[in-house]
Order: structure tokens, then C-alpha cells, then sequence
């Protein structure tokens, strides 16, 4: 939802949905990027073929090039539920415990601005995208134990503007990672 401001009134729940309609939902839709595409046509087929979800993919690039967009792309050519969060909203270990425990086999999980993840929470992710567990420590001191709980196989979208800030452990559990690069004036 837009902000009200000086030359913007309020956003109409009709011009919302609208928005949302004009946003490509297929690759060939997608103006640009054309060597990235190339590459994630080949992803997209290749999980097809072998009737699993897609490899983890981290998207890096400047704001407003369309990295949401492709995860939304990526989640609807996979006929899978889009999920999205960011990692500012993930601040504890629990946030994204209740957020990857309510997702079903296949489902693509957004998390933008993926560098501003809590490294408590990070930690909590590895095994999650690795092992497709979420190990839980319950209780304190001598008396606590650990629970790994199984998860359906995923798929983890990042989107980052500074993938030097991600951190290594985490972007080496990226089996695609790629960036989006200004579009040349004849694709504006």
C-alpha cells in the first residue's frame, strides 16, 4: 500500500489488485534480464524433471530490478505457494521457527533484504535449507534436550542490494546465486 502524501491520495483496494495484475507471473513475461532468465529456465526444468522443488536461489542486485518479482515467478511456474517475509521481521529464532513450520513440500519462501537476518536466526536456518530440519533446543541448563524436527523440502528465495553483508555460511547454502543488473534504455 502506498503512503498518502502530496501527490499520491489514498490507494483504493481496486488499484491494489490491479497493481498486483500488471506484475508478470511468467518468465517470458518478465522484460530484461535475459542471461538470468536463460539460466533460471534451466533451473525451472531441471527440478521439473526430477519432480522436486527448486534449488535454494539468492537474488542480488539494486532496489526496483525485479527480484521479488522473479521469486514470485519462480513460486508460480512451480505451482507452489508464495511466501514472503524479510529478514528484518525475523529477530528471533522463534519468528522464523513459526514461519517455516507452516510451509508445505514445494512452497518457495521470499525473505528480502536477506542480509538483515539476526545470526541467531541464521543459525537456526542452516540445517532448515540443508537437512530440511529445524532443530529446537527446549528448556535451559542440564535439564534442556534438542528436537529436530522434519521439514517438507522448500525452496529459499534471498534478495539482497549488499551481498557482501550476507554472510558466508549462509550464502554458500545457495546452490544458484545471481545478480540483476540495470536494464539497458531499449528494455525501459
Amino acid at each position: 500500500m502506498r503512503e498518502e502524501g502530496l501527490l499520491a491520495g489514498p490507494t483504493l483496494p481496486e488499484e491494489e489488485a490491479f497493481e498486483v495484475g500488471l506484475r508478470p507471473r511468467e518468465l517470458s513475461e518478465f522484460v530484461g534480464q535475459e542471461a538470468l532468465k536463460d539460466r533460471l529456465s534451466i533451473l525451472i526444468e531441471a527440478a521439473q524433471g526430477r519432480g522436486e522443488p527448486l534449488d535454494h536461489v539468492l537474488f542480488s542486485g539494486p532496489p526496483g530490478l525485479g527480484k521479488t518479482t522473479l521469486a514470485a515467478i519462480l513460486a508460480n511456474t512451480m505451482g507452489a505457494q508464495f511466501r514472503i517475509t524479510s529478514g528484518p521481521a525475523l529477530e528471533r529464532p522463534g519468528d522464523l521457527a513459526a514461519v517455516i513450520t507452516n510451509l508445505d513440500r514445494g512452497d518457495v519462501l521470499f525473505i528480502d533484504e536477506i542480509h538483515r537476518l539476526p545470526r541467531t536466526v541464521e543459525e537456526v536456518l542452516y540445517p532448515a535449507i540443508e537437512d530440511f530440519a529445524l532443530d529446537l533446543v527446549v528448556g535451559k541448563g542440564p535439564a534442556a534436550r534438542s528436537i529436530r524436527l522434519d521439514l517438507p523440502r522448500f525452496t529459499l528465495v534471498g534478495a539482497t542490494t549488499r551481498v557482501g553483508r550476507v554472510s558466508s555460511p549462509l550464502r554458500d547454502r545457495f546452490g544458484v546465486i545471481d545478480r540483476l543488473d540495470y536494464y539497458p534504455p531499449e528494455d525501459l
